[in-house]
């Protein structure tokens, strides 16, 4: 019988064994888990994961491959993965290599063999805490003083975002967007072309000034890692633009738009993560299933206190999932439109955009 050959130590010294697959380094990251049943592969190049391990809820992973059409980055920077059944003999005509191979390429460990239900139903009940996967010759001392050793990082969206400008064209365009790269799924750029748009993706730190200097029709906050708090610069570049052009933010750009506005964030005790979350918009009472990545969340008081109101609301926590400022054609949304994979009720989100930018031609 094959034996253990690496395991995962929480900071609170729990450790959990398996066998290592992916990349044999060691590695401290912060821990969560993930819901969706389908899409390993949008989740390990998701940029909003940098600096996560995160543990599959559902028990088969690896088991249709690695595609060339379905990255959302082209460069991973995912922490680490936990799963508990990993395949690693893909059956699927698009598949072009496997998972272990992938996350080898990217240097990502990972770990089989674990009961992730043990583990999701940990972190559900104490929160999300720091963990190594090391070698099972690591002592649990050992593992602990590393990661007491490893001070988390604030510089994520710095590593993810874009270094230059960059162009996505579409044919028969009619708005050009500017998008602010945080960390953004490539899918949202497939949306915004969808509907009509050529995008002009910028770096998280491209001031306000250039901003306007390419007169867009409107001005899109990606996604992206961490805590909002972290880029101050891209609140402030929110806060001199808006009222100047529409705005939408998805996912960390909610959170960033929510900060320009005088509203205040907090960190979720295990976050969001995963394609089955309904939220209800107050305005119709119309409920979408919804796929979400994130671990802060937008304080509901603070709103109040701004020219932003609530539009959304998680059905789970009542946790705020949508603002936006009428007067400045300005919205955002915790969670994600495009999804990637997942449900597709909320694409409208992305006409809605398109209608505030036409109304302020």
């Amino acid at each position: 019988m094959k034996k253990f050959d690496r395991k995962l130590v929480l900071e609170d010294g729990s450790e959990y064994y398996g066998f290592g697959f992916g990349s044999n380094v060691d590695r401290v990251c912060e821990l969560v888990f993930n819901t969706s049943p389908v899409g390993y592969q949008e989740i390990v190049s998701d940029p909003s994961y940098t600096d996560q391990t995160v543990v599959m809820t559902f028990p088969l992973i690896g088991n249709y491959g690695v595609t060339e059409d379905d990255y959302e980055c082209m460069n991973p920077s995912l922490g680490g993965m936990v799963v508990c059944d990993y395949n690693d003999a893909p059956s699927n005509f698009r598949s072009v290599k496997t998972l272990n191979e992938l996350l080898e390429d990217f240097d990502v460990p990972a770990l089989s063999g674990v009961d992730t239900r043990k583990l999701t139903r940990s972190i559900r009940d104490f929160g999300s805490r720091r963990a190594l996967i090391t070698s099972i010759e690591t002592s649990r001392k050992e593992a602990l003083e590393a990661i007491c050793q490893t001070p988390p990082r604030h510089d994520a969206v710095s590593r993810v975002s874009c270094k230059k400008r960059r162009y996505s064209r579409t044919a028969d365009p009619l708005f050009n967007v500017v998008a602010i790269d945080c960390g953004m799924k490539l899918n949202i750029v497939r949306s915004l072309k969808r509907f009509a748009c050529n995008v002009v993706i910028v770096p998280y730190n491209t001031a306000a000034e250039e901003i306007e200097f390419m007169k867009p029709d409107g001005v899109l906050i990606s996604n992206g890692p961490g805590d909002p708090e972290d880029v101050p610069e891209v609140v402030e570049t929110v806060r001199r633009l808006r009222g100047k052009f529409p705005m939408f933010g998805i996912c960390l750009g909610h959170q960033i738009i929510s900060l320009a506005y005088g509203a205040q964030t907090y960190k979720l005790k295990f976050g969001h993560r995963g394609g089955n979350h309904p939220v209800r918009t107050l305005e119709t009472g119309r409920i979408d299933i919804t796929s979400q990545n994130h671990s802060y969340a937008v304080d509901a008081g603070s709103v109040d206190n701004t020219n932003l109101k609530v539009t959304h609301i998680n059905l789970l926590d009542n946790t705020v999932e949508g603002v936006e400022c009428l007067e400045d054609k300005v919205f955002s949304v915790q969670y994600h439109p495009e999804s990637a994979p997942g449900p597709q009720d909320s694409l409208y989100l992305f006409e809605k955009f398109t209608r505030y930018m036409s109304e302020a031609k």
